[in-house]
């Protein structure tokens, strides 16, 4: 992608269902061959910079984790001009400093889910991209600044472990998340930053934490009417960042490396590749099939 200006996808998790700061804010409906998103796209702009946003979960929180098509979301962010995704969480905390309506600025995955379609790609055009550095730096730091410019107390570098849910964890599988490195725990990152970084999309992820895991002796459990007044504070420190974050923007986007991720990672011989399945790529990676 050349360089040029900014078009952001925000995805909205728990807590965060619309940005009352777009202008010219219009809900319009995007096909995917992947299926239906999890609702409609809000297009808007703030000041010069172009939003997209979409609710993870819908409008009024109607979609479980397990059931979100990330495929159709990420491909309908791509399809609407994205040029960069920002996705918001609600998240638990695996340490103790990670105290609920402190925000995290994710930087690596270790992904649990296991009933989730996690690739664009398979049988007839494979492709293998690299998840080192899961996530844009550039986005992530920018992301930083505006949530603390924003009011957020905001904790930078975080390892995000994703569960399948929709139940939370057991006591000991949350011991054994925070044995493993893990600091957060959510239920929806994965496989949505996988697919981001297939459609070539830079992708940043700021995790706003509602409640403790049940890892600490004196937490039972998660109480949903904490968590909830929890997500509602958060959400409105959520909304102020990503009108921060616009404003906050360089006025030319330059390239990203992630932008041409597919030129290293696209491996089936040409005359190998289903025609069938190269059509629904037509969004996240038309540009590398050329």
């Amino acid at each position: 992608m050349i360089a040029g200006g900014w078009t952001i996808g925000v995805i909205g998790g728990s807590g965060l269902y619309a940005i009352d700061a777009l202008e010219d804010a219009e809900w319009r409906a995007i096909d995917t061959p992947w299926g239906t998103p999890s609702d409609e796209i809000l297009f808007g702009r703030i000041g010069a910079v172009q939003v997209r946003f979409l609710p993870r979960h819908g409008r009024g929180h109607r979609i479980p984790p397990s059931e979100v098509n990330a495929r159709a979301n990420v491909d309908a962010l791509k399809r609407s001009g994205c040029t960069d995704v920002l996705a918001i969480s609600s998240i638990g905390s695996l340490r103790e400093e990670l105290a609920p309506g402190r925000f995290v600025v994710v930087d690596q995955f270790i992904d649990r889910t296991v009933a989730r379609p996690a690739s664009f790609f398979g049988t007839g055009m494979v492709a293998h991209v690299s998840m080192a550095e899961p996530v844009c730096p550039r986005l992530s730091a920018l992301a930083a600044s505006a949530t603390a410019a924003a009011g957020g107390d905001v904790a930078a570098g975080a390892t995000y472990l994703a569960m399948e849910g929709p139940q939370f964890s057991t006591r000991a599988e949350s011991l054994m998340y925070r044995a493993w490195g893990a600091d957060v725990i959510g239920m929806t990152a994965m496989p949505e930053a996988r697919l981001a970084r297939e459609a070539e999309l830079p992708y940043a992820l700021i995790g706003m934490v509602t409640d403790y895991d049940c890892w600490r002796d004196e937490t039972a459990f998660v109480e949903v009417g904490a968590m909830i007044a929890q997500m509602t504070a958060n959400g409105v420190i959520a909304r102020r960042l990503i009108e921060t974050l616009a404003q906050m923007l360089p006025t030319e986007r330059a390239a990203s490396p992630i932008d041409t991720m597919l030129d290293h990672a696209l491996i089936t011989a040409t005359d190998a590749r289903d025609p069938a399945l190269l059509a629904k790529l037509d969004a996240v990676a038309g540009r590398a099939l050329g």
